[in-house]
């Protein structure tokens, strides 16, 4: 019986050892009542055993998804066989035969100086964190984008949060955008400018009007960024001015088409006009070369349109069905519209018309849903043929291959468009309004028409003033134009030492 008692004792003893304050809880009183005789020496127990405890791990960096960064890189190719050789065959077969190399020669060649230009300060000017108009220097000759050496890759940011891709595989994706821009600039003063004249010009004006404008409408901070509201109003101010602004781009309606369009309506009225425009033939030399340059432009536009969503998922999938259906529609709109108004419907109508659609649809592509694709594309077909041939008579300019017609009032009516039908209401997907719940939303019509114009109207001033400028330095340096006996000769001998054909 002496020991039982004893071992009630032994047990009371050590049950009053417990630390106060679970005993308090036990009991459902609360916390701070809990002041036993054993609460420092408890509290002192603990010390050590919150000493050895580890600190809680960093949540892992993101990983790159292997199937995001597979179809980025197969856009990217995608996007090179745009420009060589899709848009070089689509430009060569308009020419005349004593001029086809050299066009080929001036797509070709300018893409290579444009993509190696990037890659040295390009990417740098358009991506990094600089001020509203144009990046910084962060990113020279591409460093810091990855340590081959370490197997150290930096990350881009896509539009979902917690997503990314190697950032070296964003920057050769926006490599080919830069490079097919300056490379549509050629078909508005082909025959007739100097070789060494087009080169001067696109360093200049990559430079000072495409390396801005991207920035201006396509740098952000990312979805990544926006972790508090209170750092809402600090990520927007280092964004773009025109992503500030709220305008809608998606793959280049105002970088890549307006920005291109309206650099070589500029070219064409300061090269002035071929030697017999308007009285001798200057028929295309070769249509099956002209359709399939355009049908490689549309395979290929897949990848600069769908591509432009950084992720394979739903938006890339969406900007996939808008670009295959606006494309077929603009098709039938142009080669109707032709067959209407000029009796019958040709193979370069529908070529034009098929270029037509791609372009419009390029700002829209992931910002509208079905309905908006149905009517950008009827109505690319319809206003870019009146852009080519009414707009075109009235603006007097020899637009050799119809850049402007196609690709700057194409790119407008695009731009302004994805304003009306990103509206949900008209089947469209809306924007982000909150990025740091990734909330989407939509303000009216009317108010994002006009962003959309603000837009348009600051790439046009912009590009126009900075192609005048860099075509007269050219000038002021070799000359834009080759002289009357080479261009009546031709340009593939004299400007390149070889023809495209013999015999």
């Amino acid at each position: 019986m002496k020991k039982l008692i004893a071992l009630l004792a032994l047990f009371g003893a050590v049950t009053l050892g417990v630390p106060g304050i679970a005993l308090a809880q036990d009991k459902g009183a609360p916390a701070a009542e809990a002041k036993s005789a054993t609460a420092a020496p408890a509290a002192a127990a603990a010390a050590p055993a919150a000493a050895e405890k580890p600190a809680e791990a960093k949540p892992p960096a993101p990983t790159p998804n292997k199937g995001d960064v597979t179809w980025m890189l197969v856009c990217t190719a995608l996007v090179i066989m745009m420009s060589i050789p899709a848009l070089a065959l689509f430009y060569g077969g308009m020419v005349r035969a004593k001029n086809m190399l050299s066009v080929l020669m001036q797509v070709f060649v300018t893409f290579s100086l444009i993509t190696v230009l990037w890659c040295v300060y390009g990417y740098s000017l358009a991506f990094t964190e600089g001020n509203s108009f144009i990046g910084g220097f962060d990113r020279l000759f591409l460093s810091g984008a990855l340590d081959a050496g370490k197997g150290e890759f930096a990350m881009a940011a896509t539009f979902s949060k917690g997503v990314v891709i190697p950032e070296i595989v964003f920057i050769a994706f926006q490599a080919t955008f830069a490079a097919i821009t300056c490379a549509l600039i050629v078909g508005a003063f082909a025959e007739r400018m100097k070789f060494s004249a087009v080169l001067i010009f696109m360093v200049i004006w990559f430079t000072f009007a495409y390396t801005p404008i991207a920035h201006m409408v396509w740098f952000w901070m990312g979805p990544d960024a926006y972790t508090d509201p209170k750092l809402v109003d600090e990520l927007n101010a280092k964004a773009g001015m025109l992503w500030q602004w709220g305008a809608l781009d998606f793959a280049g309606g105002t970088v890549v088409h307006i920005n291109a369009g309206v650099a070589g309506l500029v070219g064409a009225y300061l090269a002035g006009k071929r030697i017999g425009w308007g009285r001798e033939a200057m028929s295309p030399h070769n249509l099956p070369l002209t359709m399939i340059g355009a049908s490689l432009l549309w395979v290929g536009w897949f990848g600069f349109n769908a591509g432009s969503a950084l992720e394979a998922g739903n938006l890339a999938a969406l900007a996939f069905i808008n670009t295959f259906l606006a494309t077929a529609c603009a098709v039938l709109a142009w080669s109707f519209g032709e067959w209407l108004f000029k009796g019958k419907p040709s193979m370069l109508g529908a070529a034009s018309g098929a270029v037509a659609g791609l372009v419009a649809i390029t700002p829209a592509a992931g910002n509208v849903g079905i309905p908006g694709a149905f009517v950008i594309g009827l109505a690319a077909g319809l206003v870019c043929l009146w852009g080519v041939n009414g707009l075109k008579r009235m603006l007097g300019a020899d637009d050799s291959l119809d850049v402007f017609g196609v690709h700057a009032v194409g790119g407008i009516l695009g731009a302004l468009l994805t304003g009306v039908f990103n509206a949900p209401g008209l089947g469209g997907p809306g924007f982000v309004t909150d990025w740091v719940t990734a909330t989407t939303g939509f303000s009216s019509i009317g108010e994002q028409v006009w962003v959309q114009a603000k837009a348009v109207g600051v790439t046009v001033v912009w590009t126009a003033v900075v192609a005048f400028i860099a075509f007269k330095i050219a000038d002021l340096i070799v000359g834009l134009r080759v002289t009357e006996e080479e261009e009546r000769e031709g340009l593939d001998v004299n400007s390149h030492g070889e023809a495209a054909y013999h015999g």
